[in-house]
This record gives C-alpha cells, sequence and structure tokens, in this order.
C-alpha cells in the first residue's frame, strides 16, 4: 500500500521548521533581502536547531536523519523565504556533502563537526566564467609541486563562499590528462588560503540575501592531502553530488511554489474589488487552484525521487523530473500570485514579491531546464 503521509518523526521536523519560519524568520527576512545583507542571526539558529546537520551521522556532529528529512525543512523555510533556504541547501548538499560522501576519514572529522552545526560553511566550485552548463569546460588547474597543489582559475556564482563562517570551498581543477581527455579532481580549498580571492558579492536580481560571489585562485597551495576522493573522479563525483542537490533544490522550488498559494489565500480573504472579497470571483479560484496543482503534483516528484535514492535506486531521471516540475512551477505560480495581488504584488514589501524575483534562478541553478530535459531524455535511451 502507497502512503504518502509523513511519519511521526518526519512531521516534526516539518511543524519546528514550520514554525521557526512564521515566526522567525518571516518577520525580519524583508529587511535583510533589501539590505542585500546575509541573516547571521537566522543562520545561527538554524545550526542551534540541527538543520546543516540533518543528513549525517551523529559522530560527526550530524542528526542522523536523512536527506528526505533536509527536503522537507527546505520546503517549509523556502514556503517564507528562498534566500534562508538556499543557504541551508548550498551549506548542507554542496558544501558538506562532498566531503561526507568522498572524503577520507582525516577529512571527515577536521571539516564535518562544523559544518553539522552551522558553526561554518562550505562552499562548492564548479561553475566557471566560461563553463556555464558546460561544467566539463574546466580551465581552473591544480598541479603538483613538493606536496602541495598548486592552483589557477576562476569560479563564478558560488554560494556561501565569502560569508564570515565560510572556511572552505571544495573545487573541481584539471590535474592533468589521461587518454588524450582532462583529468579533473576535486580539491578541498580553506578559506584564507594565499591566493585564494574572493570577490565581492554579486548584485542579483533575487536570493539577495544569500551569499554568492566569484573566486580567484592565483598560484594558490594547499596541502596534497586535501584532494577529496579519488585523483580524476572530481568530475563523476561532483555529477552525483548534483543529483541529489537536484532533489533539494526542487523541493525549495515546492516551498516557494506553496508560499505563492498561501500568501494569496491570505489576500484574497480580505482585499475587496467590486463589492466582494476577491476570494469569490472565480477568475481568481481557478488561479490559485491552479496554483495548489502545481506545488503538489511538484512535491509529489520531489518525494519520489528522494525515496528511490533513499532505497539505494538509480534516481537521475526522477531527480531531473522533480527539479524541472518545482522551477516550472515555482515561476508559474509567482507570476500568477504577482498578478493576483495587482500592483502590491510588484512592492517589494510584500513576500510575493520576492518569490517573483527568487523564482528565476530555480530554472537556472544546479542544471538549467534545459539540462533536466537533456537528462531525462538520456535517461529514455534518446542518443
Amino acid at each position: 500500500m502507497i502512503d504518502f503521509r509523513l511519519d511521526d518523526e518526519y512531521e516534526a521536523l516539518r511543524k519546528t521548521v514550520h514554525d521557526f519560519a512564521q515566526n522567525e524568520v518571516a518577520p525580519v527576512i524583508g529587511g535583510y533581502y533589501e539590505r542585500e545583507e546575509f541573516p547571521y542571526p537566522l543562520v545561527a539558529k538554524m545550526g542551534e536547531m540541527g538543520l546543516f546537520g540533518l543528513p549525517f551521522p551523529e559522530e560527526y556532529g550530524g542528526m542522523g536523519g536523512d536527506y528526505f528529512a533536509l527536503c522537507i525543512a527546505l520546503e517549509e523555510l523556502a514556503r517564507v523565504d528562498s534566500s534562508v533556504a538556499v543557504t541551508l541547501e548550498a551549506g548542507v548538499s554542496l558544501g558538506a556533502m562532498p566531503i561526507y560522501r568522498f572524503g577520507s576519514a582525516e577529512q571527515k572529522r577536521e571539516w564535518l563537526p562544523a559544518l553539522c552545526s552551522g558553526e561554518a560553511l562550505g562552499g562548492f566550485g564548479l561553475t566557471e566564467p566560461g563553463g556555464g552548463s558546460d561544467a566539463g569546460a574546466t580551465r581552473t588547474t591544480a598541479r603538483l609541486d613538493n606536496g602541495e597543489w598548486v592552483i589557477n582559475g576562476s569560479k563564478a556564482f558560488i554560494t556561501n563562499s565569502g560569508t564570515d563562517i565560510t572556511r572552505l570551498v571544495t573545487i573541481t581543477a584539471i590535474t592533468g590528462e589521461a587518454g588524450g581527455r582532462k583529468e579533473i579532481s576535486a580539491i578541498i580549498v580553506p578559506s584564507g588560503t594565499p591566493g585564494f580571492t574572493v570577490a565581492p558579492k554579486y548584485s542579483k536580481v533575487g536570493w539577495n540575501a544569500s551569499d554568492t560571489h566569484e573566486l580567484a585562485f592565483s598560484d594558490c597551495r594547499v596541502p596534497e592531502e586535501n584532494l577529496v576522493g579519488e585523483r580524476g573522479r572530481g568530475y563523476a563525483q561532483f555529477l552525483s553530488i548534483l543529483d541529489e542537490g537536484r532533489i533539494a533544490i526542487a523541493a525549495l522550488g515546492v516551498g516557494l511554489a506553496q508560499g505563492c498559494v498561501d500568501e494569496c489565500l491570505r489576500y484574497v480573504g480580505e482585499r475587496e474589488a467590486f463589492g466582494n472579497k476577491i476570494g469569490a470571483y472565480q477568475a481568481i479560484q481557478f488561479k490559485i487552484a491552479d496554483m495548489e496543482l502545481r506545488a503538489h503534483t511538484a512535491r509529489l516528484a520531489y518525494y519520489e525521487a528522494a525515496s528511490k535514492m533513499l532505497r539505494g535506486e538509480p534516481f537521475k531521471k526522477e531527480a531531473a523530473i522533480a527539479k524541472l516540475a518545482s522551477s516550472n512551477a515555482a515561476m508559474d505560480n509567482s507570476r500568477d500570485a504577482t498578478q493576483i495581488f495587482g500592483g502590491y504584488g510588484f512592492m517589494n514589501e510584500f513576500a510575493v514579491g520576492r518569490f517573483y524575483r527568487d523564482a528565476k534562478i530555480l530554472e537556472i541553478g544546479e542544471g538549467t531546464s534545459e539540462v533536466q530535459r537533456m537528462l531525462i531524455a538520456r535517461e529514455l535511451g534518446l542518443r
């Protein structure tokens, strides 16, 4: 028998994060967003709640949960704000997860406790200024010299890379050639390493309370043992991390889509036009019904992807479907919510204005919608 209900443990987590998002994030996040300021107090609170350690074992300071628990938390946070949600998503699935999945025992002992507690953040340096969707077009290089990797190159659009609590960035770099092809490896670069420069923060359309920077490496030296996993397997490792990350981003997208429904239901019960509450008009009812449909079906998509992942079954296609469905839902719902709010929807003081600005990146980050369609087609055997 198929049962889509959350068990008691998941439901308790969902309610805890829901209450935190509604009572502590919602009242203040608009100010952080307008100031383009990283919300350190909120991030610290999430760390105290154990959210950054949700899918990691207790031996590393984690909560002993799983990836689906992370997704539940992300959905609830994104119902209120995506900047806070993506800070958690990137900190866990992109910052800490590569070290947990592929790092040595020593690397896990050194880095994971602080990352799981939220006292530190990690970044994931894959994208480059000239690469975009073609992640294999890496140009950053790392060569061994007297027991150290000497790194030169740059990375673009890296989340959590320049905060006061950022401790490291795991990057991909060309470390040689094998069979005429680039040998790409993953290497940990601690923050503050000489030759590692974090550019000023980007001026972004959305996610304005999250941290995003371009990174540069100029003869940046780190110990040889900072290699993550097997030499030459960095690209494959990061692709697997992205498959998992797409489920997390899908949960975030569903949260934004559902948040649009939440905001509209409140608004249409108060706003009057032509002598009636606007929620009494069928045109508005149908629009909100379609919004709920999108959020609901996208949620089922990420639930299935997460369930296959946790069972150890192949989930690449399902992750791509979930990411594509949720980003479509987020974009469509934020556009419709803004329309329902009318002129107020164009004002940043209302959450739907932020949602509209935040939704677009979901069709781009962690694999564009076009990349998701390509992955789905390949999994269907289309070459």
